[in-house]
């Protein structure tokens, strides 16, 4: 059974997590995607927001709002019970979405995923961590520091008793991808500045984008949207004012002549080409020498996963991989370095 992709949205309070949200489910072209949310109270305010984004993309079924705690602390009661009824459901969702409230450590959340119940059927597509480059730009963490200082005064655990500096860092390191948010309030230079202070605080290999009201295409944000048998194409573009440009992005479908000898091989060709060219995502299918299995190869930053998932049956044995980045991306050096 082919496992289902999550990925974890996290950044802090006011960096523009639900707006991103809300652009992945207005872009999501058909795809069913299930929401966790982790809301402090009662007041459900993102759950709220995103709702308003029209009936037809927010099914109340496939929203389930976590509001006991910080995510990251209430793992066991909480956030697997809510990803289990997720997965029974007889029309289980094409992708999870999971956004962490502002104070949540990512690594708690990451290593539940490998819990009995969850491991096997549900996969971490990426973490994506979204920054507020306003108030990055100006010496800032968050635009209201206080606010979050207030919401972590309620919280109980040592692990929320640091610095919002080391939380901040936490949230960086666990990143497969950072998006700069609110970049349009800055100028160029300063943008551009600030991304590459954040690519330098990250693992290597990790991207941050600008971005304006999180519109950044879903074949980055996701690994949706460019599938693997899809045609050379750039990433779909959506009109609308508070859209990204999507010209500045590409993708395009590599080929491999023949069957793989060994999967370890093929990641490390992966990861390898990921960090020389700065690819944002990759991801695809490849045939290996007397596995009768398909091999999905997924790579977002410097993580790379293969594993085998069904039969080929009726479909052709062969080796092809999307590759996602900014434009400009260097095709046939890509190529030569993902070739046997």
């Amino acid at each position: 059974m082919s496992r289902i992709p999550a990925t974890v949205v996290t950044g802090f309070l006011g960096s523009g997590k639900t707006t991103l949200i809300r652009h992945i489910l207005e872009h999501a072209d058909g795809r069913r995607i299930a929401l966790v949310i982790n809301e402090f109270g009662d007041l459900g305010v993102d759950g709220e927001l995103i709702r308003g984004c029209g009936d037809a993309l927010c099914r109340e079924e496939d929203m389930i709002e976590l509001s006991n705690g910080c995510i990251c602390c209430t793992v066991a009661d909480d956030f697997l019970p809510a990803m289990e009824r997720l997965l029974d459901r007889p029309d289980p969702p094409d992708h999870i979405v999971i956004e962490t409230s502002g104070l949540a450590l990512p690594q708690p959340l990451l290593r539940a995923f490998a819990w009995p119940g969850v491991a096997g059927r549900v996969t971490v597509d990426g973490v994506v961590t979204v920054v507020d480059g306003a108030a990055l730009a100006e010496g800032r963490f968050a635009g209201d520091e206080d606010a979050v200082a207030s919401a972590r005064a309620g919280l109980e655990g040592a692990d929320h008793d640091s610095p919002l500096r080391e939380l901040f860092e936490d949230q960086l390191a666990c990143a497969d991808l950072v998006v700069l948010n609110k970049a349009d309030l800055l100028e160029p230079e300063a943008a551009e500045a600030l991304a590459a202070s954040l690519r330098a605080g990250a693992r290597p290999g990790v991207r941050a984008l600008p971005a304006r009201h999180g519109a950044l295409p879903l074949g980055v944000l996701l690994g949706l949207g460019v599938g693997a048998e899809a045609e050379d194409r750039r990433a779909p573009h959506h009109d609308g004012e508070d859209d990204h440009d999507h010209d500045e992005f590409e993708s395009f479908v590599v080929d491999l002549p023949g069957e793989e000898a060994d999967p370890a091989a093929l990641a490390a060709r992966v990861r390898a080409a990921v960090a020389a060219h700065g690819i944002l995502r990759l991801k695809g299918f490849a045939a290996v020498a007397g596995k009768p299995l398909r091999l999905a190869v997924q790579a977002a930053g410097p993580r790379v996963e293969t594993r085998f998932d069904r039969p080929w049956g009726d479909a052709p044995r062969r080796t092809r991989l999307v590759v996602i980045g900014e434009a400009g991306l260097d095709r046939p050096a890509i190529e030569a370095a993902l070739a046997p």
